[in-house]
């Protein structure tokens, strides 16, 4: 037979296991929270917060260091891809955040980056740049806001290369979207020398230059923005090729330049791969869009090829005493085609040759631009820019057009001055607005692919 347990040693043993389990409980609890947080970020993203609970946590002042370090150690540690801004918390920085290569920056909607009052900082000193002064590349920007904190930093001047959010020299595969930035002194993403950018789903507003800017750089890409411009243009590139611009919508309020700028001054670049289409850029403070070339001799097989196509414009150039207000402003670039646009209530001229000023003078002559297509209608007088015609050729003695199969409707100033077209058809006054309104009319109407043009995506709300 076996022997009984006790019964006060089974309790005994009893209250020895559940003490034991209490103390494994316990002593992994405290292995845990040492280890969350006193380890290293473990898995691919290091988090920055404000509560304490992150890898990295910023106080509100000189957060840029935090950020910094976070950014650091993820490019010192190649398994980890991203650095993650949590809000909602405003990350207050005193000097710039830097960026390396193969880097996500990213972070909640309501997480915003905004540069101290009263900052100070030198020309071209951006809000957030690369880490290697020599170029970094496959840099993605996202999913946060940028405030320029503007009013706060009154001593600079708007447009002269202050306070730019993000600028990048000599970089490749730059990623920017679904940022919200505004309230600038400079750009919105700035890169010179560069390839492969992509600028998309950002919403911009009320920036103190370009929200892009793209200088001697290549492959482009910018689509599906929102943007407000208050100083220069939304989208603009200098001495650039192999550009996309679309699907974007494009506004000012009172203030700003074109909606999308095209420049070259350079002999030795070529631009003749450009592509703007299904944009809608409405009541832009200048034209619509500009493209301009000028400066030194260069040949027009260095300029060409533009194509500008089911854009929507809607009273763009609402400056009077701007002479490059309209629709689209062009000169020095040959066998640019414009067609399947549509252009409604345009100031000073819907399609215009134009030298805005002596410095942007073109080479030579012999520039042709085709004008195809495109429906034409309720162009406004303007003071300075003309007196509401379609087609304005103002450098009639080196620039001419070529108009085919236009749509052309309640013109104030008239449909042509310095151009015109055997091929060109005019409806009565508000015909095109009825058709647009009845689809049986639209089907048998010869400019209804030219009726939708614009943008073809939904777009982020503000």
């Amino acid at each position: 037979m076996g022997e009984k347990i006790p019964k006060n040693s089974w309790g005994d043993r009893k209250k020895i296991i559940i003490i034991s389990i209490v103390l494994i409980f316990l002593a992994a609890s405290i292995i845990l929270f040492l280890s969350s947080k006193y380890s290293k970020p473990s898995g691919k993203i290091v988090y920055v917060t404000a509560n304490g609970s992150g890898d990295f946590n910023c106080d509100g002042s000189d957060d840029q260091v935090e950020i910094n370090q976070a950014l650091a150690y993820v490019a010192e540690n190649p398994q980890f891809t991203t650095v993650y801004l949590r809000g909602p918390n405003t990350y207050v920085i005193s000097n710039s955040i830097f960026i390396g290569s193969n880097i996500v920056l990213e972070g909640d909607s309501t997480a915003v980056i905004k540069i101290k009052d009263k900052a100070g900082w030198k020309e071209e000193k951006p809000l957030i740049t690369q880490m290697d002064s020599a170029g970094n590349h496959d840099i993605v920007i996202r999913g946060f806001e940028i405030d320029g904190n503007h009013d706060n930093n009154s001593e600079r001047d708007r447009g002269k290369g202050y306070y730019n959010l993000m600028y990048f020299v000599n970089s490749k595969n730059i990623q920017v979207h679904d940022i919200y930035m505004h309230d600038s002194h400079g750009d919105g993403l700035k890169v010179s020398r560069g390839s492969n950018i992509q600028f998309y789903n950002n919403t911009v507003y009320k920036l103190g230059h370009d929200a892009l800017y793209i200088i001697y750089s290549s492959n482009v890409e910018a689509w599906n923005n929102k943007i407000t411009c208050r100083t220069n243009s939304g989208l603009r590139i200098y001495n650039t090729n192999h550009v996309r611009f679309h699907n974007n919508v494009i506004n000012s309020e009172g203030e700003g330049g074109a909606g999308i700028q095209v420049q070259k001054a350079d002999p030795a670049t070529v631009m003749d791969n450009i592509e703007i289409f299904n944009n809608l850029l409405y009541e832009t403070n200048a034209a619509g869009i500009w493209i301009t070339g000028y400066g030194s001799k260069y040949s027009k097989d260095s300029a060409k090829d533009v194509y500008i196509h089911h854009n929507k414009f809607y009273k763009t150039g609402t400056n009077q005493g701007a002479d490059w207000a309209g629709g689209i402003v062009l000169n020095g670039f040959q066998n640019t085609l414009i067609e399947n646009n549509l252009f409604d209530g345009c100031y000073g001229a819907a399609i215009a040759h134009k030298r805005v000023t002596k410095a942007f003078s073109a080479p030579g002559s012999g520039y042709t631009t085709i004008v195809k297509n495109n429906i034409i209608i309720n162009t406004q007088p303007s003071h300075a820019a003309g007196k509401g015609y379609a087609i304005f050729n103002k450098l009639n003695g080196t620039h001419s057009f070529i108009l085919e199969n236009n749509c052309l409707s309640n013109n104030a100033g008239g449909n042509y001055m310095y151009a015109s077209s055997t091929s060109d058809v005019k409806v009565d006054p508000g015909f095109v607005e009825q058709v647009s309104k009845n689809e049986s009319m639209k089907k048998n109407f010869p400019w209804s692919e030219t009726l939708s043009a614009g943008p073809q995506r939904p777009y982020k709300k503000e």
